[in-house]
Parts: structure tokens; C-alpha cells; sequence
């Protein structure tokens, strides 16, 4: 793909010395991400694409002349920095928001997949993301969901797309692809409703972005074949390398719940070549946007981790484009878009000046560019449609009256991993009920279908999950976002669950029988209307709670409970179908 310019011939003109520039960037340190040289130079801007780049290196020539002039005062001029994977429902901004919060840190561009409000909405919820991301000071890529639910069978969502949803969001306008492949068993065995999906986006020559956790050899060759280009979910210095040897991009994530980047890239740093290292967000929560920065910080961790700095701006550029297929973007080059960001130092990453399409959108951490508020009736509407609770529903029924059974268990292998296995352990049965009485690190765990269409709901025990009091519950649970909470007393377990469909959703907890503390996210259960501040200092209060009822180890406690009821990272999840064998793509009765 090739972005066009409004005016060609008037560009060509500007470049060849006839027109003045619209802007004219000066005493720049310019990052060559070609190359991999630093040279001063200038950069001229033409509407919303560079015309021409100087070097005092090479070339002995006359000032670019401009209609207006930013001196960059000898610091880095880079490309716009690019997200090659993020979910912008998980920041619990709206797009408008978003925009708002991230722009003055870099990010001209990022890739979303909205599959998390396509769970609750369907093509109406990516409409919405799609529409009320238009008129931004920065480009928000859209990718059609491609597993909604994640995994068809296992789960219940508030829709199911198949190939003719897909070809629907495919026709609009700023959708470039489908979103992550999740079902990556499907795909591997060829699984009649993937494959459709796979060649919607294949016949129109469109991006296909992946899904492979710990994808290794034949399997890790199959997902490959499917026509599907990048994988976010390398989560070690082994796995990254195994899937760039085979011409994989890998997306290094540094996310709120996954920090990947340091060790991938002590895994690949000493191949010669890097085209195929890209850098992710994937999810970061708002309050980290706030305090330590996007995608300028997943560089500057990049750069910690023993990158070279040039190395770790074209991972986050150039790369990131060549990935996406979009030729004109990525690099500060003639004919490209001028996307560009003004650099204090390698060190901090400190942002001092954004351009985007040619125009200055923000300095020293100021957003000049104003963003209109929006309204859209989606974001008023309550999306949790469940029938009245009793505590009996959120009491696990065993197969005997009285005395001990072999269970199956639900366990994290760490406070700060979203990994799980499968163990065995002997539980005490009382009056025909499940007691975890004395279990002090076993927990249940129920799902319960929040989408209207059906009263599914299911109960198992997990361990390791962190929480010592007290219950949590959230309408945000990837992918299906159904209700799940976790909890001992199934009395607090029911507040929970009443307090969160009254709010219409969002994250609520409970200690000693009262609610303690709980953060509204009217829009689809999974976003706040709320600005980045405002927003930030209410999550703030949610999760210093959550961390008084035993869930100190993640650096960001609000997304622990996120990722019980992911199908598709191994190996033992949640669903409202039931307790979900992933690697198997099968239900298991947790009492064989």
C-alpha cells in the first residue's frame, strides 16, 4: 500500500526546489533508519508528506525553504513511532481519548484489533471504534476481528463472526487486515471456518496478524503456510528466534500484564539482521500511558536491553510498516508521510515535539492539536444482560454428598504470569458442595454469560491467582468478556456480580461483606467515557483495593483476573461453556 498525496505534481514541485515547503524542520540530529546513520540535516514537508531530506555528510546545499520553520535545536528528528499490536479497549480509554493520551508520546500510528468490543457489540462495536477514531492527530489502523469468540465451541460471546462479517469490515475504510489469528489450532488443522476467514483478507492482498503462543516447529510451520505474518505472543529469548529464522515478524510486547521485550531481545540482539523485530503495546493500561510513556518507552526498554538505539527506532518504525505493507511510511525519506517526532535523548525518551501529516500536533508533552468531543449512543448503552443471581449459583455442586473427590484445579504457574496447567487435588465435599475451608490458596472462579443470549455460567477452583480475601469480579475478561469473579464466600461473590451489572460494568470487589471499591466502564463493560486523568485516578483507587485483598505481585493488579477466561493461552482456562483444555480445544469435567 502506497499513501497517496493530495496534490503530486505540487510535492514534486516542493522537492525540486519550485514550491516553498509548508514546514521545514532545522538543526536536526536526523535518524536514518535505512542506514542506521545520524547526520544533521532538515527535513522538508509538503502537505502531509516529506518532499526531501538533507545530509551536511554528503552534500554541500542551500537551506529548504519554508512557508514556517521548527528548529530542532540539535536534538534526534525520528520517524513517528508505530504500535504493530494493541487493543485499545484495553487501555479503558475510547479511541477519541486514547489519542489524547498517547499522541504527545510518539505514537503516530497504531494497528487495533477491537475483537474485545466485537465480543460485546459484533460489527457494531467495530464500526464504532472504526468511526470514532476518524479526525485524529494520529492514524488508527483497524483489523477485522478474526475469532469472535476467540475460539467457536468453547465459549459464548455477543457475537460470532464468520467470513461474511469479515468481508463486511473489511470494506471499511481504514481496516488493513484481519486481527490476531487466535484459533491457531484451527488453523493448523485446517478447520473449515478459518480457513474462510484466512483467504478473506488473503484475496484482497490484506495484512493477516497472528496468534502463536509457544508455536514451535511443524506446528509453528503450519500457522506459518496459512499466510500469516507476526506473532505477539513470544514470551522468551527461544521462542522469538525460533520464529525469525522462519520469517516470522515478532512483535515484542511490553504491555501492562506482559513485559517481553528485555528478554527477546537478549534472545535476537546479535542477529545480523533485525527487519523482522517489531515492538508492540498490545495492552497498556492508562495509568502507565500516564506515568511512563507508549511506545517511547517500549523503545527506550529496548535500548535497556542491550538494543541499539537506531536498532530499537526501526523496530518500532520502519519494521513496524514493512510489516503492516505500507511503503510510504516508517522512515523520514521523499514521498513519505511526514510522521516525525522531535527526540531529546536516547536515555529518556523524552518527547519534544510531534508531527503528524505535516503539522505539528504536539510539544513538550502538550497536546496542541484539539480533539473534538463525540458522542455515540454506544457508548450509553448497559452491555450486561444477566438474569437475577441467587448464592446458590455461585456454589460448586459435587457428584457426592459428604467426604473427598479428585478435582481438577485451575493453576497459575505465577502471581505474574497468565499461563496456566492442569493439577489434581483431593477437595472436601459438604452437604453435596465444594469447601475450600482451610485451602488457603485455592479460590473458585466462575464465568457467567453476560451477553443476553443465554444463562450459561460455570464454576471450577483456581490456585496461585493471588487473591487472600475477599472477591473480584470484572466485566472486562479477554476475550469473550463475560462476568467472571473470583471469590471463597459465595455471598460476596453475588455482590459482586450485582454491584457490577448495576454500574454496567467494570471491575468491583468485596471484603467483610461490603464493597469495598469498583470502577465503572460503561462502554461495552470495557471503556470509561472518563479522560486519561480522570480515569487514571479512579483505576488508582481500584487497584490499591485489589492489592489490600492479596494481589501485590503484578505491577498492575487490574487485569489479574483478565485472563482466566482466555481460551487461547495454555494451557487451563475459564469459560461460560465450562472449564476449557486449550491445547486440546476441549471442555473437561473437572470431577473424572
Amino acid at each position: 500500500m502506497w499513501i497517496l498525496p493530495n496534490d503530486k505534481k505540487g510535492l514534486i514541485e516542493a522537492a525540486n526546489g519550485k514550491r516553498e515547503y509548508d514546514l521545514v524542520i532545522k538543526n536536526g540530529k536526523i535518524v536514518n533508519v535505512f542506514t542506521g546513520e545520524i547526520y544533521e540535516g532538515e527535513v522538508g514537508i509538503y502537505e502531509k508528506h516529506i518532499g526531501d531530506v538533507t545530509c551536511s555528510i554528503d552534500e554541500e546545499r542551500e537551506p529548504l525553504k519554508g512557508k514556517k520553520y521548527y528548529d530542532a535545536e540539535g536534538k534526534y528528528v525520528i520517524p513517528g513511532l508505530i504500535d504493530a499490536h494493541i487493543h485499545i479497549e484495553s487501555t479503558l480509554l475510547t479511541p477519541r481519548n486514547f489519542a489524547k493520551a498517547v499522541t504527545a508520546h510518539g505514537t503516530t500510528t497504531v494497528v487495533t484489533d477491537p475483537h474485545e468490543i466485537g465480543n460485546v457489540h459484533g460489527i457494531r462495536g467495530v464500526k464504532y471504534m472504526h468511526d470514532s477514531s476518524e479526525g485524529l492527530p494520529m492514524r488508527q489502523y483497524i483489523l477485522a476481528p478474526s475469532c469472535v469468540p476467540a475460539v467457536q465451541g468453547l465459549e459464548n460471546a455477543g457475537a460470532e463472526f464468520d467470513e461474511k462479517d469479515i468481508e463486511e469490515m473489511l470494506d471499511l475504510e481504514r481496516v488493513i487486515g484481519i486481527g490476531e489469528v487466535m484459533d491457531f489450532i484451527g488453523v493448523i488443522d485446517n478447520d473449515e471456518r478459518m480457513v474462510k476467514i484466512v483467504e478473506a483478507a488473503e484475496k484482497r492482498n490484506m495484512f493477516i496478524q497472528g496468534h502463536a503462543p509457544s508455536l514451535t516447529g511443524k506446528q509453528l510451520s503450519s500457522y506459518l503456510c496459512a499466510g500469516i505474518l507476526s506473532c505477539h505472543e513470544s514470551r522468551n529469548e527461544i521462542e522469538a528466534r525460533d520464529k525469525m529464522r522462519k520469517g516470522m515478524y515478532v512483535d515484542a510486547r511490553e504491555s501492562s500484564i506482559s513485559k517481553d521485550v528485555t528478554k527477546i531481545v537478549k534472545g535476537v540482539k546479535d542477529f545480523r539482521y533485525l527487519t523482522n523485530l517489531t515492538l508492540c503495546t498490545d495492552d497498556r493500561e492508562v495509568d502507565e500511558i500516564l506515568t511512563s510513556g507508549h511506545m517511547n518507552d517500549v523503545v527506550k526498554t529496548a535500548v535497556k536491553a542491550g538494543l541499539n538505539p537506531i536498532d530499537a527506532i526501526r523496530c518500532a518504525t520502519l519494521n513496524n510498516a514493512r510489516e503492516l505493507g505500507i511503503r510510504n511510511l516508517g522512515a523520514l525519506a521523499p514521498g513519505y508521510l511526514a510522521d516525525i517526532v522531535v527526540l531529546e535523548d536516547f536515555e529518556s525518551f523524552k518527547v519534544n515535539a510531534v508531527v503528524f501529516e505535516g503539522e505539528i500536533v504536539a510539544e513538550e508533552g502538550k497536546l496542541l492539536k484539539e480533539i473534538e468531543d463525540i458522542k455515540y449512543d454506544i457508548e450509553e448503552e448497559n452491555s450486561v444482560h444477566v438474569k437475577e443471581l441467587k448464592i446458590e449459583d455461585f456454589m460448586l455442586k459435587a457428584p457426592i454428598e459428604e467426604g473427598k473427590i479428585k478435582t481438577k484445579i485451575i493453576q497459575y504457574r505465577s502471581q505474574i504470569s497468565s499461563v496456566t496447567d492442569f493439577i489434581e487435588k483431593e477437595l472436601s465435599v459438604k452437604d453435596g458442595y465444594i469447601d475450600l475451608s482451610g485451602e488457603e490458596d485455592l479460590k473458585f472462579v466462575i464465568v457467567i454469560n453476560r451477553h443476553g443470549k443465554d444463562e450459561n455460567k460455570s464454576i471450577a477452583v483456581v490456585k496461585n491467582f493471588g487473591l487472600t480475601k475477599g472477591a473480584l469480579g470484572s466485566t472486562i475478561s479477554h476475550d469473550s468478556h463475560n462476568l467472571t469473579i473470583v471469590y471463597e464466600d459465595p455471598k460476596e461473590a453475588l455482590l459482586v456480580a450485582n454491584d457490577l451489572i448495576q454500574m454496567g460494568g467494570g471491575l468491583s470487589c468485596v471484603e467483610n461483606g461490603e464493597l469495598k471499591e469498583h470502577l465503572q466502564l460503561k462502554v461495552a463493560g470495557l471503556m470509561s467515557n472518563k479522560e486519561a486523568e480522570e480515569l487514571s485516578k479512579a483505576a488508582n483507587k481500584m487497584k490499591k483495593a485489589i492489592r489490600e485483598l492479596g494481589i501485590t505481585e503484578m505491577p498492575n493488579p487490574l487485569l489479574r483476573v483478565v485472563t482466566l477466561a482466555l481460551p487461547v493461552i495454555p494451557c487451563a482456562k475459564m469459560s461460560d461453556c465450562g472449564v476449557v483444555d486449550v491445547l486440546n480445544k476441549k471442555l473437561v469435567n473437572i470431577f473424572e
